[in-house]
């Protein structure tokens, strides 16, 4: 399986959610913005501009998917060997 990362510019985010439709690990934050699972999701204000998580798993293309649904670009899928 490949790794690949997943970065997510928050502050490209317009809270427009294709993503979330895409991918399930895609979360909507109380503050308006996407999210990806396993950070912490609630809260008013994010505590990072740009959050990144590896995986190690088959869903690779679900993450290239939300990737090209965004509108706004806030979406990037880097595989490993690739960076």
């Amino acid at each position: 399986m490949p790794e690949y990362t997943i970065t997510l510019d928050r502050g490209a985010c317009d809270g427009i959610f294709a993503c979330l439709v895409r991918d399930d690990r895609f979360v909507e934050r109380e503050d308006g913005l996407a999210g990806i699972e396993g950070e912490a999701a609630d809260g008013t204000e994010p505590t990072e501009a740009t959050v990144t998580a590896t995986f190690d798993d088959d869903r690779l293309a679900d993450a290239e998917q939300a990737a090209a649904a965004c509108p706004v670009d806030a979406i990037s899928v880097t595989e490993e060997g690739n960076l």
